[in-house]
């Protein structure tokens, strides 16, 4: 347990440079306490105490803004940065090394009593807002946007934004580096692949806006054609 502990502060100060110390780390980090809560509540579950397992999670919600179902299984050096408004279903399975960013939903869409949440492997970063939805897998070191909506299976290394999530670049980083886009993908960089492909169809019409005007004025300025044997 206090090992787990220590390697979470220490993924905080690798992750995030507006932290300072492992003490600012422990008292000030809500992410930090919902993973280490969760981590007491889900061993209360995993021995048959359902009950004490879903009080101490509703009381980790109330403390941390970060609602983790204590069925769900959290790895090793995850950080949920910010946190408030997270929230994670009971079948979800999220690898080691995984940063999730506020307002996430690790969320299913059925009612059947079997595995209906995502599971996340490792490396993987979430974006703040997004929504991963079903029981599908997130591959390793992928990248999901901000308020992406994802609906379906994420190969390992790829980066997906928009509404449904699609496909996009740039590749993550090389396995090793410290480095991470913050909030799933570099500012900038990983457009919605439909807004791009709006935003070439609009700049197309004002060409061809332009160019009728242009044919418009010349016709206006040409003088009028005679008339054959006038």
């Amino acid at each position: 347990m206090f090992k787990a502990l220590k390697e979470d502060i220490q993924a905080v100060l690798e992750r995030d440079p507006a932290a300072r110390s492992r003490l600012e780390v422990l008292l000030c980090y809500p992410g930090v306490h919902a993973v280490a809560l969760h981590r007491i509540a889900h061993a209360l579950w995993q021995r048959g105490w359902r009950l004490a397992a879903r009080l101490l999670s509703q009381f980790n919600r109330f403390l941390t803004g970060i609602e983790i179902h204590p069925g769900a299984k959290i790895g090793r050096r995850c950080f949920i940065d910010h946190g408030m408004g997270v929230v994670i279903g009971e079948t979800a399975e999220i690898g080691d090394d995984v940063t999730i960013y506020q307002g996430v939903t690790l969320g299913g869409v059925s009612l059947d009593k079997r595995k209906r949440h995502p599971t996340i492997e490792d490396g993987v970063v979430i974006g703040a807002g997004a929504a991963v939805l079903g029981p599908f897998t997130v591959g390793k070191g992928a990248r999901i946007g901000s308020n992406a909506v994802v609906v379906k299976e994420v190969p390992p290394g790829v980066t997906v934004v928009g509404i449904p999530a699609k496909p996009v670049g740039p590749q993550p980083v090389a396995e090793g580096e410290r480095a991470f886009p913050a909030y799933g993908t570099w500012p900038g960089v990983a457009a919605d692949p439909v807004s791009r492909a709006l935003e070439r169809v609009c700049v197309q019409l004002e060409q061809l806006q332009a160019r009728v005007e242009e044919l418009e004025r010349r016709g206006a300025e040409a003088p009028p054609l005679r008339k054959v044997g006038s």
